[in-house]
């Protein structure tokens, strides 16, 4: 047994039972061996070189229970779910509650598990085939243990006018847990809908939330995705979104990390021909946090677009990484890709490691890359104190103004307010 997969056996020790659905117990079987022989990744490879999954290893975690996180689900802050007309799905530890959510007319949602039994085919046409197994552990670890999660499937012309919240609530238990959240969305052609990922926790139990989402996204569709990570700094949160666009389509995810212990997010799309694909982010971590941030866009036909801003603020101890890529394939020509990584380092202890990077293969493109570091503008702060504006007020009130950028994009308004008070909290 190799350093990698000595402790994988725990989790392989509690895998979920048959579900009598052939297929979906083939895909589990399949990712439960991937995961048995390849096991945690390490540092000594590429795209783990910054990010030491150890901490979350050598814990013995047990598989959460809807039930832990029902008390913590039941007080939850009304303004986080907007109610005029705005759906709300709501999932205690990977498993879809329905008497604490609400659903929008003209849009197929809920639990993925009844999906599953309900209407097999649509949903075995696209659940872990574009997540790859082979090419991340923890996306072979969610698919092991499908049993329920986040169905979302639009349908062809529609156009939902108030946006979707999937809110995740996770953790509960004083013992350390873990949950797989999975979801999957599809949306049909010249559809529209606005959909957010919330992650918050429950209690302050040490919890490891292991997260994949799969959106498709067919010709001509528009899909504006959020995802909010608002859970306990004790929590250690490993999330993959993989995307697929159909001929011009148009995706873009805002990410915004602000809890967490240890965070990884992978973001990557695949872009067939005119696709147009959005990443930016936000991640503000203190203390002895790390994120990690892993973005991957692949233009796989010609006449395509894409934008990244990834900004970062970090303070005390903390610890963030950024690798961006951009593929552009022989014959994908005339891309348009730009991408950036800011980062504001507050304290001398802080440490981000950025790598933005682009593969190119064709020869008619404009692609651009970049990253800075930096700290707070001294000129500035002297001159709102020249104002009569406290130094930590200043410099709270350039922090602010550093992160508004990303902040301002977010289109649902309820959701903004959220992340101005989450914002505003943490700088503090």
């Amino acid at each position: 047994m190799t350093a990698a997969t000595e402790h994988a056996a725990p989790y392989l020790a509690a895998l979920p039972v048959p579900s009598g659905q052939s297929w979906l117990d083939g895909l589990r079987e399949a990712a439960a061996r991937q995961f048995a022989s390849r096991g945690f990744p390490q540092t000594s490879e590429e795209e783990w070189r910054f990010t030491n999954v150890a901490p979350i290893a050598r814990v013995p975690f047990r598989p959460a229970r809807a039930e832990d996180a029902r008390q913590e689900a039941g007080a939850l802050d009304a303004t986080l779910f907007p109610a005029a007309g705005a759906g709300r799905l709501v999932f205690l530890n990977g498993r879809f509650a329905p008497e604490l959510s609400s659903l929008v007319p003209g849009i197929t949602a809920g639990s993925l598990a009844e999906a599953i039994g309900r209407e097999p085919d649509a949903v075995s046409a696209h659940l872990g085939r574009h997540a790859d197994i082979a090419a991340n552990p923890f996306v072979a670890l969610n698919t092991a243990f499908i049993e329920d999660g986040a169905w979302l499937r639009v349908a062809k012309n529609a156009v939902p006018e108030q946006p979707v919240y999937l809110v995740f609530v996770g953790g509960g238990s004083d013992a350390p847990t873990v949950c797989h959240p999975r979801t999957l969305v599809t949306v049909g052609p010249n559809a529209q809908v606005t959909l957010a990922e919330i992650y918050i926790g429950a209690g302050d139990g040490v919890a490891f939330t292991n997260a994949v989402t799969e959106i498709v996204v067919a010709e001509n569709a528009v899909v504006d995705h959020y995802k909010v990570l608002l859970e306990p700094l004790e929590t250690f949160h490993v999330a993959t979104m993989q995307v697929w666009q159909g001929r011009s389509s148009n995706f873009s995810s805002h990410s915004f990390s602000m809890g967490g212990a240890l965070v990884r997010n992978d973001a990557n799309s695949t872009v067939e021909e005119g696709g147009e694909c959005t990443l930016n982010g936000l991640y503000v971590a203190g203390g002895t946090q790390h994120i990690d941030n892993h973005t991957a866009i692949d233009h796989a036909k010609p006449h395509g677009a894409s934008h990244e801003l990834y900004k970062g603020i970090l303070d005390g101890k903390a610890s963030a990484v950024f690798n961006g890529k951009v593929y552009v394939r022989q014959d994908a020509q005339k891309i348009d890709a730009k991408q950036t990584n800011k980062n504001l380092v507050l304290s001398e202890d802080a440490v981000i490691n950025t790598k933005p990077e682009l593969q190119i293969w064709a020869d008619d493109v404009r692609c651009t890359h970049g990253a800075t570091i930096g700290q707070l503008d001294a000129e500035a702060i002297f001159y709102l104190q020249s104002r009569g504006i406290a130094r930590e007020d200043a410099r709270a009130l350039l922090t602010r103004a550093f992160a508004r950028d990303v902040i301002d994009r977010v289109k649902p308004e309820p959701l903004r307010h959220l992340l101005e008070r989450a914002l505003a909290r943490r700088l503090e």
